[in-house]
């Protein structure tokens, strides 16, 4: 289940920006940081697919809360970490830390900062739906100036890899093969498209 909606950030609209689409892959996450006044502390750890809107979702939560936004957490400097966290607290203003895995999985050598961040709230951006995967196809189509039918979208979803690098790599694909035909997307330009990134229907048979 999708929806492309303006909860209460009221997402911002510019050319990157013009619609965060939620669905059951965030719907958890997003209600979460909507809800940061009640966090046990002023921190929690996002997690998330590359691709998957983690980034977005983190710089729009810092602009409408007030608060401060950290991505690639396990890449930063431990040092960096430990007093942004520490500065939330004080502050009393929510930080979000975006990483590829849960805390609990970093390899963090400051124990002081290893023990609060097990203890901030974590949660996650699951792989897309199948519902999530269509409206992406659809939405960054467009964003190229392409119209995907319904017909082309029902085709081409159940045929690509479940994730959002999948996405990516279809919309590459059916904008470089209507481009090259000079044509609109269609299911011919579709067939072309799944063939140039290893997908026939024989192979969508097999899986």
């Amino acid at each position: 289940m999708t929806d492309q909606i303006a909860l209460p950030f009221q997402w911002p609209a510019d050319e990157d920006e013009r619609d965060f689409i939620i669905s059951d892959a965030n719907r958890v996450a997003v209600k979460h940081l909507e809800h940061w006044a009640l966090w046990p502390v002023m921190a929690s750890v996002l997690t998330g697919p590359r691709k998957s809107g983690r980034s977005l979702l983190g710089r729009i939560f810092a602009t409408k809360s007030g608060g401060r936004f950290i991505d690639n957490g396990e890449e930063q400097d431990e040092t960096r970490l430990f007093h942004a966290w520490n500065e939330a607290q004080a502050d009393r203003k929510p930080l979000l830390i975006a990483a590829d895995l849960p805390p609990a999985k970093w390899r963090i050598k400051l124990p002081d900062l290893r023990s609060r961040l097990l203890a901030s709230p974590h949660v996650a951006i699951e792989e897309p739906d199948m519902g999530l995967m269509a409206a992406l196809v659809e939405k960054l189509l467009h964003a190229r100036g392409l119209v995907a039918p319904p017909e082309v979208v029902r085709y081409v979803v159940p045929r690509i890899e479940r994730s959002y690098i999948g996405v990516g790599r279809i919309v590459d694909a059916l904008d470089e093969s209507a481009l090259a035909r000079r044509k609109a997307v269609s299911l011919k330009v579709a067939r072309e498209a799944l063939a140039t990134i290893g997908v026939t229907d024989d192979t969508y048979r097999l899986l």
